[in-house]
């Protein structure tokens, strides 16, 4: 019965809403696939977002990099509709306003974050975890009855091939590993086929060999996702950071290549200087 209840929240978290946006095409014609602009959050009189100005590009693998306290967990709540900034705007393409929807509204809507800690259905195998991820249908009976389609079949194929998962379809993600509980968690976000991946701390407790395959997995994304990393490993960001930005007391302190990043003096300062 628990995994029956476990399912139904899920399938209730993903019910899509009526939008007068949703299933049109995404206006990136200027570049960027996200605004934020003069984000200001405040907690009990906290700044935790200060005029926090972020523009992310249509295919784009940004880092985001930070000391403890820099805004980036508020950030990202704010980009999914957890939280709601006191001042400031959120768009994502050019024509859909972030602020008027909700979390669950923005998760169908093509943007998908993934968690530090993995949140999968651990008794279930690799492949039904994926099929209950699929993008069709989300109503727990319709999802636990139904015979997937021959395009839904080729998706989990796919992306289970993706996140290298091939061998351990039929095993029960308890037994995966933390590497590949995590590569899982990343496959059924790709199920809802996301135009903007949220990824928070990817490789926290996992070996070299999975945070390598880690980087091979984030990187191959850009291009048909726009890929959002929240890392403290500074040799994990090294390896696959193409543009850098950093947070500090809620703003952008910096912005550029890894090697602009950990050369500026104010990054150095109040980040890099230990």
């Amino acid at each position: 019965m628990n995994l029956i209840k476990q399912a139904h929240q899920f399938s209730q978290r993903a019910l899509p809403k009526r939008d007068p946006n949703f299933g049109k095409p995404l206006d990136t014609s200027h570049g960027p696939i996200l605004y934020v602009e003069g984000v200001t959050v405040s907690f009990d009189g906290f700044k935790a977002l200060n005029n926090l100005n972020l523009y992310v590009d249509d295919g784009e693998l940004r880092c985001i990099i930070g000391p403890n306290g820099a805004g980036k967990t508020t950030m990202m709540d704010v980009i999914t509709g957890k939280t709601r900034p006191d001042e400031g705007s959120v768009y994502f393409g050019q024509q859909i306003d972030l602020l008027n929807l909700s979390e669950h509204q923005i998760a169908r809507g093509g943007i998908g974050r993934k968690f530090q800690k993995p949140t999968i259905f651990e008794a279930l195998t690799v492949y039904e975890n994926l099929e209950l991820a699929t993008a069709a249908d989300k109503r727990v009976w319709f999802t636990l009855t139904q015979s997937l389609s021959a395009e839904q079949t080729d998706r989990i194929d796919s992306v289970v091939r993706q996140i290298g998962l091939l061998s351990e379809v039929q095993r029960p993600a308890g037994l995966l590993s933390h590497g590949q509980k995590q590569w899982l968690e990343i496959g059924m976000l790709l199920m809802q086929s996301p135009r903007v991946l949220l990824v928070d701390e990817p490789v926290a407790g996992m070996t070299g060999e999975e945070t390598e395959r880690t980087a091979e997995l984030l990187t191959s994304l850009a291009g048909d996702h726009s890929v959002i990393v929240v890392e403290h490993d500074m040799a994990f960001v090294r390896s696959i950071a193409r543009q850098v930005t950093v947070l500090h007391q809620g703003s952008v302190l910096a912005e550029g290549t890894m090697d602009q990043v950990q050369n500026n003096p104010k990054v150095i300062e109040v980040y890099l200087g230990e």
